[in-house]
């Protein structure tokens, strides 16, 4: 057997076929569509022709740039900061947040950590004695826990959040407070002297036992502690704050307690508390005055009887504060415990997240599994490590995924004939498309978007010029559907809509110009007839290739112009026994018969849909394997969509069928949609079954706090404002979603903590002044709080003449209208601060600029302490709230819009206020999130409407995917809503994404429609004929890549991406493949391209089929030279032979001159080509 010629070689003689002088009718005013694109597709035709010259030197550069992309990937950030992900740069909220950070810093005052306690079993009352012991047992369990780190022991006392130290001149208390001052704990242990379990502090005084709140009676240590030392401005610190006994005073839980003190109302009866009598109205910390824990603080689940009176509870809570990192290294800079181990902020943060960890670990561990109660433990570290997890990639799914679609793509392009097979090119498009995304990723960590926590030869050329233009349309549609979803303003999905379009452009820059080099190296392997992917071996199955020439057809006239004609004949092939050569034997030309039912013979080329079409199309008509294959081997999707769905899919009554059934999903998805509730809470985001799940579940449920806080800014005068804030506190404190304080206890902010400290120094003052103790001249025979009303009340607030004496009688502190004279504002404000720390740190109002220190000494009466430094003017204030009943998102939002509602009004009024807190921060995003959607969707719709108007130059065509592409967003939205998927940030990317996604199930479609010829029904036939493989082999390998989340860990992944997108996946294969056909079918613009004989004017287009069905087979009007192609073996009557085919010459049979045919191009092939130059 001679050795075939090189791949690129023509045969001797070849000369490119020459142009038809008028091949085609171009339709109506389609003539300027029908260029543009030829001209598109020339260039693209060029491309290919060049990469396939130099395929080799085109494939090593594309993996080095595609690599070394990928390396960028070393440098990609995983961002977890809630902040960072969900407030969108420049927002209102990015602003107020912004400002916060330049007035307090980054951290919050303290962080906290809480224990949740619910019964097993559901419902049971947890108000008892029993209940409470076992919560103080997890409790006591949890704040014992210590952590060793860098040489250190590090305990609750250490780290914990301390409220209001006082300063104390007396050294030895000064350190004795600091040892015991309590750690806030917000428990309902504080209603008993259980409570004082908790706080781990310790004393020693020589002659004493250990000092702790367990034994300490803070009264008669002052007594004791009286005669050795000046302590009445401390005990009257102590009175002003109502601390009293402390915790010995309170009712033991369990009397009989050896430890039980004397003092405590229920030791000498030794009767067990009434728990729900004890916790109604809530419990105190030390301090009666300033530390007061609510009822909604400490209990879930009430009950109380028609009086109000609480009778039940379903759960309890304790919180643990910690302070933040930064005040944990502030608090123990330059101290003698970490002077050796080079203290850092960043330390501290490691110190208190290991003990967070431990504290969960323990408390969940406190009690036995056949308990009556369960403990749900959290910090904020769990949370941490959750979104750490969340944005973790899991290797072992990606490589799953990535595994399942290279066996199916090498599974789809495998065949019998072991050198036509092509497994080592879809195993190599996978792995292209794998390296595409590592590259485009790596390209976005590169440029700074952070992560979160989605051929060949003339062949290589006419493949470019076939599939480029679908090719680019979905892409550039694809990307323009991510970069439209980036105008969702909320950092994480802005970054991942942009990385996902950047994707997209690695990958169609992957598909244009790298894949085209991989099936050229594949065509020279299939010319050599080597084994597919075992490349370095021949193939067993050599075939021998006969070029078939057509015959001499006697007096029939050959119709010219005609693209790509060829005629069926009966062909057989016959193995030869002494090898594996195919020997094929024609019949003789009488036998040249009509196909006898081919229902969608193929006259024309139609635009490819996939590599294995492209690849098999001339090449089918050409070249013959010497081994059969088995039956059900010839069965394909392309012969499925020709023989049986097609038929009927485009039967009248089908259609009618197909519009009712799309009509009724639509109805059905509109109502659906009504059903979608905005949202996303932290239990949609948990995997299930988890501690952390359970948690979050019981807190939902029945401690639906919200910490937050009303900011004022500076810009204006607050000692002129006092009226306007304190209007502005009432107005907010007017919501429905703030909880309200006791009735016993007034609405406190640090504007009432100032007036009313400074009404209490007034009525010192003037008692003093009544008695004579205080007098013009003198105040050091007055009480503390006398003195300190004296030295204010002669402050003139004059630079120059800052003391007037004659003002101690004819001016207050506080005038009737419960204002404070401006003049002295900022000087009692900073005597406040240094004279008040308990009620400043209860009044948690963060000043900014901070007022500054100062000592009060009544028995200094010198000048200069008489001189009072004035605070600077106020530019951050704070007035904390509780937010309660906050379930759904319809509350935050209308909470939030009265919070801005109050601050607007206040802004008339001269005062600059904002709110703040988590409810403000990651629900802002709801009030203008369903705005944001429907502009991204109009706009993305309106953009692929003239990006498919565009390329395709076709309105009509347009119109028709984006109503398919508009139906199919408005039907997902409405099964999200039947799912109980809320729509989110996420849910929203998606949907807009599902445009451009979309648009891979329609265009190539419509465009196959459009190309081809014939009424609406044959052209809709040819175009599901060849988009039918690829469209479903796209589809399937879509949902094996899906098919790795639903295993995922975290339920939010399986139900928001794998069941949404999976979803999506099969709208598109069913308005692609079956709604969009009919469309075409019945609403279809005219064909482009009309052939026509060039004797004839009359235009060859089948006949209509009777009853408006499709009438396959040949029609009857056809001229008798016009012979249809077919599948089977045929003859064309177009060569030129493809370059690199062996010719077997006949004898017998008279030469044939390429020359002599003029050919016309196929409808998608505008323009004649010859084959690429060879090399």
């Amino acid at each position: 057997m001679a050795r075939p010629p090189p791949l690129g070689e023509l045969p001797p003689g070849y000369t490119p076929p020459a142009r038809s002088a008028a091949p085609q009718i171009l339709a109506g005013s389609l003539q300027a569509p029908l260029w543009l694109r030829a001209y598109f597709q020339g260039l693209l035709f060029s491309l290919g022709c060049g990469i396939q010259r130099h395929c080799g030197k085109v494939l090593f550069l594309g993996l080095l740039a595609f690599g070394a992309l990928a390396l960028g990937l070393r440098v990609a950030i995983i961002e977890t900061d809630l902040e960072q992900l969900w407030v969108e740069a420049g927002s209102r909220v990015s602003q107020e947040l912004q400002y916060t950070k330049e007035k307090l810093g980054e951290e919050a005052a303290y962080t906290s950590q809480m224990l949740i306690q619910t019964p097993r079993q559901e419902g049971e009352n947890v108000l008892t004695p029993e209940a409470l012991g076992l919560h103080l047992q997890a409790a006591v369990t949890a704040s014992k826990v210590q952590v060793s780190l860098y040489g250190k022991s590090w305990d609750l006392n250490k780290i914990c959040y301390k409220s209001g130290v006082p300063l104390i001149e007396n050294g030895m208390i000064e350190r004795m407070i600091e040892k015991l001052f309590p750690c806030v704990i917000l428990t309902p242990l504080d209603c008993f002297w259980e409570g004082a379990k908790l706080q781990g502090g310790s004393a020693y005084l020589p002659g004493r036992p250990d000092i702790q709140w367990t034994n300490l009676d803070p009264e008669q240590l002052l007594e004791e502690l009286g005669p050795f030392a000046s302590l009445e401005g401390f005990r009257e610190l102590l009175d002003k704050a109502q601390v009293g006994q402390a915790y010995v005073g309170r009712p033991c839980l369990h009397p009989d307690d050896l430890h039980c003190p004397s003092s405590a109302p229920n030791h000498h009866s030794r009767q067990a508390p009434n728990v729900a009598q004890e916790l109604s109205g809530g419990c105190h910390g030390f301090s009666h005055k300033f530390m007061h824990w609510q009822e909604e603080l400490l209990l879930g689940g009430m009950a109380r009887d028609p009086q109000g009176q609480l009778l039940r509870a379903e759960a309890l809570q304790s919180t643990f504060l910690l302070m933040s990192p930064r005040q944990l290294y502030e608090h123990f800079r330059g101290d003698y415990q970490t002077h050796d181990i080079g203290w850092s902020e960043e330390q501290a943060g490691t110190v208190l997240q290991a003990w967070q960890r431990r504290f969960v670990q323990l408390a969940q561990e406190a009690l036995p599994g056949n308990a009556s109660q369960q403990i749900h433990a959290f910090s904020s570290t769990t949370l941490d490590d959750i979104l750490h997890a969340f944005s973790e990639v899991s290797a072992a799914r990606v490589v799953g995924g990535y595994l399942l679609m290279l066996a199916y793509a090498c599974v789809t392009m495998l065949r019998w004939d072991c050198a036509q097979s092509q497994g080592a090119v879809g195993l190599a498009g996978v792995l292209l498309v794998a390296l595409a995304v590592a590259s485009g990723l790596g390209l976005c960590a590169l440029l700074g978007i952070a992560f979160n926590a989605a051929t060949t030869q003339e062949r290589t050329g006419e493949c470019l010029q076939r599939t480029g233009t679908s090719v680019a349309l979905t892409s550039i549609n694809n990307m323009v559907a991510f970069f439209m979803a980036a105008l969702v303003p909320i950092p994480a999905l802005r970054a991942f809509s942009l990385q996902a379009a950047v994707v997209v452009g690695c990958n169609f820059a992957a598909v244009m110009l790298v894949f085209p080099a991989v099936l050229s190296l594949d065509l020279h392997r299939r010319h050599c007839q080597r084994l597919d992917v075992l490349c370095c071996f021949s193939s067993p199955c050599s075939a021998r290739v006969i070029q078939i020439l057509p015959q001499e057809l006697g007096d029939r006239t050959v119709p010219v112009g005609i693209a790509h004609l060829t005629a069926t004949v009966q062909a057989f092939a016959h193995c030869e026994a002494s090898s594996q050569h195919v020997v094929t034997i024609l019949p003789p030309q009488a036998h040249l018969v009509p196909p006898p039912s081919d229902p969608l013979a193929s006259e024309l080329f139609s635009p490819g849909g996939s590599t294995r079409d492209l690849l098999g199309q001339e090449e089918g008509t050409r070249q013959k394997a010497a081994c059969k294959s088995l039956p059900c081997a010839r069965w394909n999707l392309a012969h499925f969509a020709r023989s049986q769905f097609a038929p009927l899919l485009l039967q009248s009554h089908t259609k009618a069928m197909v519009l009712v059934l799309s009509g009724a999903l639509l109805g059905l998805s509109l109502y659906g949609s009504t059903l979608v509730q905005d949202g996303l809470a932290l239990t949609d985001v948990v995997p299930r079954g988890t501690k952390e799940h359970a948690f979050l579940s019981a807190q939902l449920r029945y401690f639906s706090l919200y910490e937050v806080a009303l900011v004022t800014q500076g810009g204006f005068d607050y000692a002129h404002s006092q009226r306007a804030l304190f209007d502005l506190h009432q107005r907010f404190s007017s919501l429905k979603a703030v909880l309200p304080p006791p009735a016993t206890q007034a609405p406190r902010t640090w504007l009432h903590y100032y007036r009313n400290w400074l009404q209490g120094i007034q009525a010192a003052f003037d008692q003093d002044w009544a008695s004579g103790r205080i007098t013009h001249h003198s105040y050091r025979n007055g009480s503390e709080d006398g003195a300190l009303a004296y030295k204010l009340l002669i402050q003139t607030g004059d630079a120059q003449e800052p003391l007037d004496f004659s003002q101690l009688t004819t001016r207050k502190l506080v005038d009737k209208d419960g204002l404070i004279p401006p003049e002295l504002f900022y000087v009692g404000l900073t005597v406040w601060v240094s004279s008040d720390p308990l009620g400043l740190a209860a009044s948690q109002a963060n000043f900014y600029p901070p007022p500054p220190e100062w000592l009060h000494d009544k028995y200094d009466t010198t000048g200069e302490n008489l001189r009072i430094p004035a605070a600077q003017p106020l530019e951050f204030a704070q007035f904390p709230f509780l937010l309660h009943g906050l379930q759904k998102t319809a509350d935050f939002v209308e909470t939030i819009e009265g919070a801005r509602a109050a601050c607007a009004e206040a802004g008339q009024a001269g005062v600059r206020a904002y709110p703040s807190g988590s409810p403000f921060l990651f629900w802002e995003q709801y009030l203008g999130l369903r705005r944001c959607f429907l502009l991204a969707v109009c706009i993305l719709l309106v953009c692929t409407f003239l990006v498919c108007a565009l390329l395709l130059l076709n309105p009509w065509a347009a119109s028709l995917i984006v109503l398919v592409l508009a139906v199919m967003t408005v039907e997902l939205f409405g099964i999200m809503g039947f799912l109980g998927i809320k729509l989110s940030a996420i849910p929203v990317v998606i949907l807009v994404a599902s445009v451009g996604i979309g648009v891979e199930f329609t265009v190539h479609v419509a465009l196959g429609f459009l190309t081809s010829q014939g009424s609406r029904n044959l052209r809709a036939a040819r175009a599901l004929e060849h988009t039918l493989a690829p469209v479903t082999d796209g589809a399937v390998s879509t949902l094996l890549g899906l098919l790795m989340l639903a295993g995922s860990n975290f339920d939010f992944i399986v139900r928001y991406f794998f069941v949404v997108l999976t979803v999506l996946t099969l709208l598109g294969l069913l308005h692609g493949l079956v709604l969009l056909p009919v469309l075409l079918s019945i609403l279809g613009p005219p064909p482009e391209v009309v052939q026509m004989y060039k004797e004839s004017p009359e235009v060859l287009s089948p006949p209509a089929a009777q009853g408006g069905g499709l009438r396959w087979g040949v029609a009857p009007t056809l001229p008798q030279s016009f012979a249809r192609v077919t599948t089977s073996m045929t003859v064309a009557l177009r060569p030129p032979p493809l370059p690199g085919a062996y010719v077997h010459p006949a004898s017998e049979e008279p030469t044939w001159s390429p020359a002599a045919t003029p050919a016309a191009s196929g409808s998608s092939n505008l323009s004649s080509r010859g084959p690429c130059p060879a090399t």
